[in-house]
């Protein structure tokens, strides 16, 4: 009897299979489903196809069954990335590879990777763009297979930082080792020659991450380390470690293929899918593999056209550009996190999303014994620890309504709006200098993403219509919150909303000055009202107008440190700075108050907005539960549904409005 495990569906190519990991494994099996295939239990047809797991041991019931049935297999495999832990470690696979010929490991018999690499032209510039920029953000980002490694952790003692021979051990009894032509043996005999070929070099043996959890054995002892062979065991960043090495050997693991990725020609002893190419030396040569590649083409190949690759925000499958954005994202949160955190003087109504982004690998500590954590703070201070605050794009709706945000910024050395000494997002915008031209390319994908969806800061949602405009040169002058951290550090001549309309005015005689009150003191929940003298200054003062509206309208806008000068920046609206924002002293404002000698570099606004809203912040998504890149949050600021906070802080913030006097309380 046949059983369906989804409904039927005539469009669907019918799969069945007899291993419990795909009945168990709904991550996969969602894959497959969205791939175009019915999963199913109980007897094909000649015309269905039967699902085993590349050459595990349970492989074998499905072969039987196709061979009976004369039904074709599909062969299943984790892609070559996978997530941030190993299997055992139980984080999802956000890619697979599937197969109709064989398995991309089994050098026995040609994959439709083998296919792939043999007859695609391989020769189309976009994709071979994508391939070197895939290459180039891997590095920068340090993303591999597994990624639960400190990319800038030190080595070891006893492994040199460079000039080392390195030779890659796998776990023992892997398929990819059999299939590859390889055993036990070939292991001894490869570090053998390493050491004959190279004796007055450091050996360095790396192995495995799963060895490294107990879950699995490697193929090295102690008979094989003394002398020049030292044993590296622990996580490592494997582009340093390349990075670092003059040599290269391997079997047939996937390090193989990054060595060849950093600019090594790596000694192979298995036959793996990316030997007999032309970029590797094949200790067993692959007699049909003719056809020479560049690194590229190779990389196109094996990571953009043959994986499936799945996007868990948006629940589709997904291009190669967005699965390193999801793997970024996740990546970063366990090696920002993976030590734990300890907030001790959080307030409770922020402790639930502190959690959500800090505490998905180790919980958050908000008492009690916290002396072997690091320890985060909210909002500028002079301690040591690290100070987190609200993000760019931060919510739907106030954070003084206690709106839960999507993004917070998390700065070890600084934060961004304290120009009295150096902050992270500094650092990260000298860098930005160096920035690949695909990272580019999103950037401004990104930027021009946020202005068609009219995507803010807040996004509160509600529209009044805008008053009317006289005909002339309009400035728009955004009103702040007076006692804002920001104000307090960032300006020294100009610190209210009424010196800053005054001075405008007295630089722009003639200009038509449009002044939008800030929402938080509109809403009555924080200082910055304007004098009568200032108010008599302005045109128009545009009270519940959306802000966003108003940049469309106006030639400039004049402000002390509003992050609406960073918004006009990003719709390409020219920005007079009496401040010090974060945004000024690079170039892209013009600065009347004195910013930081520190600020140096010149960026683009493409390599700013990289700096800014995609390696400072990180971004939370309340839908999937789990951290998310930038362009996700977009989607979920830009949907309609609301904000996601819930009646008990509404009615708290309405609370507050009426002790707004009592702010720092809550703040």
């Amino acid at each position: 009897m046949t059983t369906p495990l989804s409904a039927a569906d005539p469009t669907r190519q019918r799969l069945f299979v007899y291993n419990g990991g795909f009945l168990r494994q709904k991550r996969v099996r969602h894959i497959l489903a969205l791939k175009g295939y019915d999963i199913r239990i109980g007897m094909p047809s000649e015309t269905d196809l039967v699902g085993v797991w590349g050459k595990s041991p349970t492989a074998h019931r499905g072969e039987k069954v196709a061979a009976r049935t004369n039904a074709k297999l599909l062969r299943v495999e984790d892609a070559f990335l996978r997530s941030v832990r190993p299997a055992s470690g139980g984080d999802l696979p956000i890619g697979l590879n599937i197969d109709t010929r064989s398995v991309h490991f089994d050098s026995s018999a040609p994959s439709d990777l083998e296919v792939l690499l043999a007859t695609h032209p391989l020769d189309n510039t976009a994709l071979l763009d994508r391939a070197r920029g895939g290459m180039a953000r891997m590095k920068r980002s340090a993303l591999s297979k597994y990624n639960n490694f400190v990319p800038e952790a030190p080595f070891p003692k006893g492994i040199p930082d460079a000039g080392y021979v390195l030779v890659i051990d796998q776990t023992a009894g892997d398929a990819s080792i059999t299939h590859s032509g390889a055993n036990a043996d070939t292991f001894r005999e490869m570090v053998l020659d390493a050491r004959l070929e190279n004796p007055h070099a450091t050996i360095v043996l790396k192995t495995h991450p799963e060895t490294q959890t107990g879950h699995k054995g490697g193929h090295f002892g102690p008979a094989d380390i003394g002398g020049n062979v030292v044993v590296l065991d622990q996580n490592t960043n494997p582009h340093r470690l390349l990075e670092g090495a003059i040599k290269v050997y391997a079997v047939s693991s996937q390090m193989g293929f990054e060595a060849i990725m950093a600019g090594h020609k790596p000694i192979l002893y298995g036959q793996p899918f990316y030997a007999g190419w032309g970029l590797s030396e094949d200790r067993a040569p692959i007699d049909r593999r003719t056809r020479t590649l560049t690194r590229a083409q190779l990389f196109a190949g094996a990571m953009i056209l043959y994986p499936t690759w799945y996007d868990p925000y948006r629940d589709v499958l997904c291009s190669f550009e967005d699965t390193l954005s999801t793997l970024e994202a996740l990546s970063r949160t366990w090696r920002e996190d993976h030590n734990g955190w300890a907030a001790p003087e959080m307030r409770l109504w922020k402790r639930k999303h502190t959690q959500a982004f800090f505490g998905s690998v180790r919980p958050v500590k908000f008492g009690g014994n916290i002396h072997t954590r690091r320890i985060m703070r909210w909002g500028a201070h002079d301690s040591p620890e690290a100070t987190v605050e609200d993000g760019f794009l931060r919510s739907k709706g106030l954070g003084a309504n206690l709106v839960p945000p999507l993004s917070l910024v998390l700065d070890d050395l600084g934060i961004y709006y304290d120009p009295t000494r150096e902050s992270r997002l500094e650092k990260l915008i000298d860098q930005s200098l160096t920035l690949e031209p695909t990272a580019l390319r999103r950037a401004e994908a990104l930027r021009q993403k946020i202005i068609k969806s009219g995507v803010s800061k807040y996004n509160l949602g509600v529209k009044a219509d805008l008053p009317s405009l006289p005909k002339g040169h309009r400035i728009l002058v955004p009103g702040q919150v007076e006692d804002d951290a920001s104000i307090k550090l960032g300006t020294s001549k100009w610190q209210t909303n009424s010196n800053l309309l005054i001075e405008t005015r007295r630089a722009n005689p003639d200009a038509i000055l449009i002044y939008k009150p800030h929402p938080d003191v509109e809403a009555g929940l924080r200082k910055g009202g304007l004098s009568n003298e200032a108010a008599a200054v302005a045109n128009i003062i545009a009270t519940n107008a959306d802000a966003l509206d108003l940049l469309a309208c106006v030639d400039s806008v004049w402000t002390m440190t509003s992050t609406l000068g960073f918004e006009a920046l990003l719709r390409g609206v020219p920005v007079t700075c009496l401040g010090a924002p974060f945004y000024a002293g690079w170039g892209l404002t013009t600065d009347i108050a004195h910013t930081p000698d520190r600020r140096t570099a010149r960026p683009s606004l493409d390599q700013f907005t990289h700096a800014t809203l995609i390696d400072y912040p990180r971004y939370y998504d309340p839908e999937a539960g789990y951290p998310c890149p930038p362009e996700v949050a977009v989607d979920r600021l830009a949907m309609s549904k609301g904000n996601y906070s819930g009646l008990g802080l509404r009615l708290l913030a309405k609370a507050q409005g009426a002790l707004s006097t009592y702010a720092h309380l809550w703040r």
